[in-house]
């Protein structure tokens, strides 16, 4: 019923998948970059003299999830515009 509804409204299933497949990449990107902070926070609580290395990590590991996010919203709608 909901698949019937969605493929109505877009006309095309191409356009679908690439919508669910951009909110499922915000979504992954999301929780990931959430529990690199929280972990970061919680490593910086038991350890505060390794806070700036702590940092630095989880900098660059949310920034290659952001760069790995983009690529997948990009994947998605060249799918659904080819």
């Amino acid at each position: 019923m909901l698949f019937a509804l969605l493929l109505e409204a877009t006309g095309n299933i191409a356009v679908m998948g690439a919508a669910l497949g951009s909110g499922l990449v915000a979504i992954g990107a999301g929780m990931g970059i959430g529990r690199i902070g929280g972990s970061a926070m919680e490593g910086i609580a038991r350890q505060p003299e390794a806070a700036g290395r702590i940092q630095t990590a989880m900098l660059i590991i949310a920034a290659l999830i952001e760069a790995v996010a983009l690529f997948a919203a990009v994947i998605c709608l060249l799918v659904a515009t080819a």
